[in-house]
């Protein structure tokens, strides 16, 4: 049987998924404001989605910074159980396949075929190549002269801000969370404004494959204001960035 489209996708029914996801756990924006998400095909609305801000980023970066934190779930966890929960998120993204993909029709007005073959596959292939690298991550020794040991160690970094496209929203998700999870850094996300979907989607996702609270955070939001407080917060250490040049001058704060 060849997929088909889900056409009654309940897209406006699925109220606590459009909200900000911070610590495994929906909010509501700190300014209250939402926006709209369109049908590109149709030019219609089709759901309205928090509008995160400044004040939502410090909440989500300051969770991504606890989890973090030495001591914490997702730093005493084995190197081979990130790689079962990177494992275990493709099994559910495969299980949501039809959805993801119909998302992906929806809102970003992709061929749904391609959608489904492509860009679901993509993400999922990505995932199991990420988790593979989990417990592979290694340092070497390196001789040395007289009675010295020497040898490198990799560690994360820490907070990883990462903004995403529009062009291939679930396969750009993929494609930064994936790495930065796998070496055992946390992350807060910011969608494109146009197609957050899918990224919301598989924040539900993240929260039922039992990440720990705070290891993935999803802000959507605009790029002059949530992106700006990404790309210019002090608490975040890396920040990943795809997108051209002129926006990426937009996401930078203006003084």
């Amino acid at each position: 049987m060849k997929p088909q489209i889900i056409t009654d996708l309940k897209i406006r029914d699925s109220g606590k998924s459009w909200k900000i996801f911070i610590n495994n756990e929906w909010h509501a924006s700190v300014s209250g404001k939402k926006f709209p998400v369109i049908n590109p095909a149709t030019e219609e609305v089709i759901c309205h989605v928090e509008e995160g801000d400044k004040e939502d980023v410090d909440k989500a970066v300051k969770a991504a910074r606890q989890a973090f934190q030495i001591g914490s779930p997702w730093r005493t966890m084995d190197a081979s159980e990130r790689g079962r929960l990177l494992y275990k998120l493709a099994d559910l993204i495969e299980r949501d396949r039809l959805v993801l993909a119909t998302m992906e029709a929806m809102n970003g007005g992709k061929v749904f075929s391609n959608a489904y073959l492509m860009d679901l596959g993509g993400s999922i292939k990505a995932l199991h190549y990420c988790a593979g690298w989990a417990d592979k991550i290694q340092g070497r020794t390196i001789p040395a002269d007289g009675k010295i040991f020497t040898y490198t160690r990799h560690e994360p970094i820490g907070v990883c801000g990462q903004i995403i496209p529009w062009n291939f929203p679930l396969v750009m998700l993929i494609w930064k969370i994936a790495p930065a999870l796998s070496c055992g850094n946390t992350v807060v996300v910011k969608p494109a404004e146009q197609t957050p979907l899918t990224a919301l989607h598989v924040a539900s996702l993240i929260k039922e494959a039992g990440f720990p609270p705070g290891v993935v955070n999803i802000v959507p939001g605009y790029g002059p204001t949530a992106g700006a407080a990404i790309s210019s917060h002090m608490d975040v250490d890396k920040v990943a960035f795809t997108g051209s040049t002129e926006v990426m001058l937009l996401t930078q704060p203006r003084s």
